[in-house]
């Protein structure tokens, strides 16, 4: 017969690990925060350098595989959306709600998600493959600090690309949305251009980067956090790196929701 301290304890200690994830992570961006915002007006530099190679791989590398998802995203919305307004003679409205969802959810979590995966994934394999080769205890020798280093370049081009490709997934999706209005509703380009432009204010795209500019922050931090948690060898890397998407994803569903709920109630 099961105990019943046979039941409690294993999640006593799961959530004693969680908070200690919590608080290293804590620790992990407070720390990066210092080296991206104060310590630069202490006399270190911010490694901009480095940073734009990885806003070329974050940001210039991606620009194909987010523009073709939100796209194809923004076509089946309006297909699905057409679907039910048509039986009401309301089909101009497909406009509205491809527009404000793109705009003010789907793009920025779309584009996060993909990210995540193609993105996140490599700041945690890489820091981890460092870790393991102990490359990073030789930059601690070299009185280089691993934060600022590694993690702060990898954040701010995070910062920089994530907003501006979700400005483009919400233009492609916004197309694809066009795309079916012209071709199966026969709605005049002018007529569907107009319902978008009245549809959509500013504050829809302002949420939307809101909400990437912290999925950025996320995507970046726990990955680095990953990578620096590596034990072991290329199989710790890759447990470390799976880890790192599936904390991820599931926190950048948990801001979206925070966010959502705050702008519903705000704005």
């Amino acid at each position: 017969m099961i105990k019943i301290d046979q039941i409690i304890a294993p999640m006593g200690k799961d959530f004693l690990v969680f908070f200690v994830h919590l608080a290293r992570i804590s620790k992990l961006a407070g720390m990066s925060l210092y080296w991206t915002f104060a310590a630069p007006f202490r006399g270190e530099k911010l490694r901009w350098n480095l940073a734009s190679v990885q806003i070329v791989r974050i940001g210039v590398n991606s620009i194909l595989i987010v523009g073709i998802i939100s796209f194809f995203v923004g076509l089946i919305i309006a297909m699905q959306a057409a679907y039910q307004l048509e039986r009401f003679g309301a089909s101009i409205y497909v406009a509205d709600l491809v527009g404000v969802s793109m705009t003010r959810e789907l793009a920025p979590l779309i584009t996060a998600i993909i990210i995540t995966g193609r993105s996140g994934s490599a700041i945690a394999a890489e820091l981890g493959t460092m870790k393991v080769s102990e490359e990073i205890d030789a930059l601690k020798t070299m009185a280089l600090n691993p934060i600022g280093f590694l993690v702060v370049p990898r954040m701010l081009a995070m910062i920089i690309a994530l907003p501006c490709l979700t400005i483009l997934s919400d233009l492609l999706g916004i197309a694809g949305g066009f795309v079916l209005a012209l071709t199966n509703l026969k709605i005049p380009f002018i007529a569907y251009y107009n319902q978008t432009v009245e549809a959509i204010v500013l504050k829809d795209f302002i949420t939307g980067l809101i909400k990437s500019f912290f999925f950025a922050i996320i995507i970046a931090q726990i990955g680095a956090y990953q990578g620096f948690s590596v034990r072991g060898g290329a199989e710790g890397v890759g447990k470390s790196t799976t880890t790192a998407v599936v904390s991820s994803i599931f926190l950048i569903i948990i801001a979206d929701l925070f966010f959502t709920i705050l702008f519903y109630s705000t704005l």
